[in-house]
């Protein structure tokens, strides 16, 4: 059992999908419109968005459970595998349910796709069971049931029983959909440290934006099958390149603003009915000559409170203390601004309040949605 990447050795294979199509009902759902993505060998790439967006039937196609519209679609390790059997492409596939055999215990679960090789001696299985139950940290629970196993144990089983199969890749499916809270960040965390101990690619299904930002050294979000941007965490949160991705990452959700593009002799500013905001000149280039209605977008970590600024006044409808940071929410002439502090809250319910709106920390998104100073 290969328990960590080796530098010395070939290249571990990566996962390219070009152009995938798929619908159902005889072409009258699409449920994947020219989907592209690439992960590279030892790369995480989480695949992000709402429910029906099409982020699992992809994931399908690429184990190969539903064929694709076009024949060269899924790629791995720079073989075309899209009309060849699943059972022939070597990718393991984790389901959200871990559809684990309850009438046997956890070593004969973990084996049981080696079980079916017949070319595989005992002492052989029995090596890599124990290699990967030492790696998931589940020894002491190999003759054990599965029906005596919380939900983290299970899917820790789920896993070891891809693991062990050597995969070129690794498909996970929201397999932490099912856990509660605390159990889905210490798997996250374990999922991640497998990844990079086995320097395999993965693509992880997800509609969960923290796990997503958690997770990835990339992230594709999708919606109504058509990916929209495939970029770092990073990027995706900081320069997203359109409003449905802006609005969709990030918790809380980005403020937004109505505003018009006026011209004041050299400078260009952003009004709205709550403020007007000078646009810093590297923006104001980018804007070019886009006209009428745009909508502005901050974080709301990014707001300013009672600061230096006061672009707007307001007063304090509610705080909502999360810990180390305090989420205030605004009321200004008629609209609601969300504003995250760090630790508690130095405002209580009823303050008068000033808001100040940094315009390099805004984004500018046109009437299609598409950022403009992307």
């Amino acid at each position: 059992m290969i328990e960590s990447a080796d530098p010395m050795n070939t290249p571990a294979p990566g996962i390219r999908v070009q152009h995938l199509q798929k619908t159902f009902q005889q072409g009258r759902v699409q449920a994947c419109r020219d989907v592209n993505l690439d992960v590279a060998g030892g790369e995480l790439l989480v695949l992000l968005g709402p429910s029906g967006c099409g982020k699992t039937t992809t994931l399908r196609c690429i184990a190969g459970l539903e064929p694709p519209d076009n024949d060269d679609a899924v790629w791995v390790g720079g073989r075309n595998l899209t009309r060849v059997p699943p059972r022939e492409r070597n990718l393991a596939f984790v389901f959200q349910d871990t559809a684990l055999f309850p009438h046997l215990n956890v070593r004969r679960n973990i084996s049981f796709g080696l079980d079916m090789r017949r070319a595989l001696k005992r002492v052989e299985i029995r090596r890599r069971v124990d290699g990967v139950a030492r790696m998931l940290r589940i020894e002491h629970l190999l003759e054990r049931k599965t029906a005596e196993l919380s939900g983290g144990q299970s899917q820790r089983v789920a896993l070891g029983r891809a693991i062990v199969m050597e995969p070129q890749a690794f498909l996970l499916d929201e397999p932490l959909a099912n856990l509660d809270a605390a159990l889905r960040v210490e798997m996250r965390t374990e999922i991640k440290r497998i990844q990079r101990r086995l320097g395999t690619a993965m693509i992880f299904v997800t509609h969960d934006q923290e796990e997503a930002l958690s997770l990835g050294d990339k992230i594709a979000v999708m919606v109504d099958g058509v990916v929209q941007q495939v970029a770092t965490p990073q990027d995706i949160y900081l320069r997203p390149v359109n409003l449905f991705v802006a609005t969709f990452i990030g918790s809380p959700p980005l403020n937004r603003f109505t505003c018009t593009i006026e011209r004041e002799g050299e400078a260009l500013h952003l009004r709205s009915t709550l403020f007007s905001l000078p646009l810093p000149t590297e923006q104001a280039a980018r804007l070019g000559n886009a006209g009428g209605e745009i909508t502005l977008g901050i974080r709301p970590e990014f707001v300013e409170l009672d600061g230096s600024r006061a672009d707007a006044e307001g007063r304090v409808a509610l705080v909502e203390p999360l810990g180390s940071r305090s989420l205030v929410f605004v009321e200004c002439g008629g609209e609601e601004i969300r504003i995250a502090v760090h630790g508690e809250s130095p405002v209580r319910e009823g303050d008068a309040v000033k808001i100040g709106i940094p315009p390099e920390r805004t984004l500018l998104f046109g009437p299609d949605g598409k950022n403009l100073t992307a």
